[in-house]
């Protein structure tokens, strides 16, 4: 899923975007893809199948390349929520970007900005990218504490060779080598 921010004011709102990609066939058994946005499309063609997963790769790179506005208002209410005529809902909630396409029909892709009160009622749609809210101005942290004199400073995951402990004892670990036991020696005549 792709999300980001907006620098722009959430109070203003924009009208949501909304993408159709279509696939449509001829009397002479050809078909052509077309797009809402002025996209390249392929030539007209027999072979439907290609066309086919044209039109679906194109709708999916229009997911991709467009991020979620949190300022966007429901694209599905500026079309008087036909998507959904059967559940009537106030649109509310954080913007969203869904895919339509009904694969019993096959031949129409809807990708669009709606709200989240009316992405679940949408039929054989699938939620891609949720919007995120906006960066906050920073607030005033408090002042961070002086580390306290003779002490480095050092992450708290992270220890140091010269770091001293809080009770004044020496941190420094002895070695696993075995630095601070006597050291064997190895036998002679073997």
């Amino acid at each position: 899923m792709t999300t980001a921010n907006s620098e722009s004011s959430t109070t203003v709102r924009i009208p949501g975007r909304g993408w159709t990609v279509r696939l449509t066939g001829h009397t002479d058994r050809s078909a052509t893809v077309t797009c809402t946005a002025t996209c390249r499309m392929p030539a007209r063609s027999r072979d439907l199948a290609t066309l086919r997963r044209f039109a679906a790769q194109h709708a999916a790179a229009h997911a991709k390349a467009a991020t979620v506005r949190p300022n966007a208002s429901c694209h599905c209410r500026s079309q008087r929520c036909d998507a959904h005529a059967a559940h009537k809902v106030h649109c509310a909630g954080s913007v969203v970007m869904v895919l339509r396409h009904d694969p019993s029909v096959g031949q129409v892709w809807i990708v669009e900005e709606v709200c989240e009160s009316c992405a679940p009622l949408i039929p054989h749609a699938r939620i891609l990218a949720r919007a995120t809210a906006p960066a906050r101005p920073a607030t005033v942290k408090p002042a961070a504490q002086v580390p306290a004199a003779g002490r480095p400073d050092v992450m708290g995951l992270f220890s140091s060779a010269g770091a001293v402990a809080d009770s004044g004892r020496d941190a420094v670990r002895p070695s696993r080598s075995g630095a601070g036991s006597p050291r064997r020696s190895p036998r002679q005549g073997r």
